[in-house]
């Protein structure tokens, strides 16, 4: 045990860092035990068990895809329904603004004081979209009519609506909050953490039920553990084509006079899948709307063609994964666009004196970044709609209780390898700090207290 601990001690340098890891850790699992605390505090005034039926008669719609990401909570009409996905989404219009506003784009090139300007810009829009959402809902719930004879609202009114936006609006301001309290004070990504916490909440029920079904004689053993197999092998490769890269050669200028530099190679690193999981988000939102409005309003006169429309596009048939897959496509390139900009890319390694072997400085090795970049988002938008599209193609051939794979796959697996990554890049800056200690470098501990 204590050469273990020794080991340990090594690897930080200090005991001071093993302390610092600790709290870190320990502050990530208290907020995300407050979260799952809050998922079961209702919105007053909603029926839960005419939720649930609702629920059952939407499986596989947007409804149940937002239950999904908020851990429950939207079956339980929580005051974290909504999660963090207004948040997600201004994050994601702000980010578009930003590479078309000039106004934006100039506020941007301020440095520390201009992303602070444009974090406030989202936590404001973040606001406007959380009220507008929790109002739509609130107001279609007390709308619908009765589910298997249950109302959803009993006492409809105004005082139910503005409860409910109120509380909603908050919950979800509360989560943002929780969110950027994750990043800064713990490891990861606080928002990705919330969602990955909500998706992996509902895992052990899936199991569960597998069991259940193999026990009960519904699911052939045979092809449970056919299952278990998949999605391993699945798992291990959305880990590899996530790692994966195309490493573009650069070299560097030799300098001349007193200091003399030799002619130095580093690499460019392209992802093959650049854009994340935001294409898959994009594309289920906007393929399953149509069904959403019809549960809504399907039922009335004159939107009978919306029940029509909806059941072609449930998940399933033909017709949702010809579009589903093509929303997929157009999402990666155009998201892929806005994070990686070729013209500017070219334009500082002209600064840097840099070039790519057998491309000229300039508009040519633009082009050449941009026919690369192309080909490996063309792999990568096949390789997001090849996982995502996966449990559609299962559930053809065998009876599945739960679906593995597609966006809650992706999205646990990548904020997963995001945690383990920055927990290692924790590590190694704790490493060096201690070195840095150890070589007693003059004014080293002074400038550090001025730092922190």
């Amino acid at each position: 045990m204590s050469t273990r601990q020794e080991q340990v001690e090594k690897l930080l340098g200090n005991k001071k860092g093993v302390s610092e890891l600790k709290s870190r850790f320990l502050f990530v699992i208290g907020a995300l035990i407050i979260y799952r605390l809050g998922t079961f505090l209702p919105v007053p005034g909603v029926n839960p068990q005419a939720m649930a039926a609702l629920l059952d008669q939407n499986q596989g719609g947007l409804l149940d895809m937002v239950n999904l990401f908020s851990g429950g909570a939207l079956g339980r009409f929580s005051i974290f329904a909504l999660n963090v996905m207004p948040y997600i989404t201004a994050s994601i219009i702000m980010q578009i603004l930003t590479k078309t506003v000039p106004s934006l784009k100039e506020i941007q090139k301020e440095g520390e004081t201009g992303r602070r300007k444009i974090t406030q810009y989202t936590r404001y829009f973040t606001i406007v979209l959380a009220a507008v959402q929790a109002y739509s809902i609130s107001f279609s719930f007390q709308s619908m009519g009765a589910v298997n004879g249950l109302t959803i609202v009993p006492n409809p009114g105004f005082g139910f609506v503005f409860t409910a936006t109120v509380s909603l609006t908050g919950g979800t301001m509360f989560l943002m909050w929780l969110g950027e309290q994750i990043t800064e004070r713990g490891i990861g990504n606080g928002i990705s953490l919330i969602i990955f916490a909500g998706i992996v909440v509902g895992l052990p029920s899936g199991i569960f039920s597998v069991f259940q079904s193999v026990s009960d004689g519904n699911l052939n053993a045979l092809a449970a553990l056919l299952l278990l197999v998949m999605a391993l092998a699945l798992t291990a490769f959305v880990v590899f084509v996530e790692r994966g890269q195309r490493r573009i050669t650069i070299q560097y200028a030799r300098r001349g006079g007193r200091q003399a530099t030799q002619a130095q190679t580093s690499y460019l690193p392209l992802k093959v899948n650049m854009s994340g999981v935001i294409p898959v988000i994009f594309a289920s939102a906007l393929v399953l709307f149509p069904g959403t409005i019809a549960s809504f309003l399907g039922q009335k006169e004159g939107f009978g063609w919306l029940t029509d429309l909806s059941q072609q596009l449930s998940p399933g048939n033909t017709l949702y994964m010809v579009l589903f897959g093509a929303l997929i496509l157009w999402f990666s390139f155009f998201y892929t666009a806005l994070q990686f900009n070729s013209d500017e890319t070219a334009d500082n390694l002209k600064r840097q004196s840099a070039v790519i072997p057998g491309m000229r400085p300039g508009r040519q090795t633009a082009g050449y970044l941009d026919g690369v970049l192309t080909r490996i988002t063309f792999w990568g938008a096949l390789y997001l709609m090849g996982v995502s599209l996966l449990p559609e193609f299962m559930r053809g051939f065998v009876s599945v209780p739960f679906a593995i794979g597609g966006t809650s796959l992706l999205i646990t697996v990548v904020v997963a390898m995001d945690f383990m990554a920055q927990l290692q890049n924790h590590l190694v800056s704790q490493q060096y700090e201690s070195v840095l200690k150890k070589t007693n470098i003059k004014n080293y501990r002074r400038s550090s207290k001025i730092r922190r």
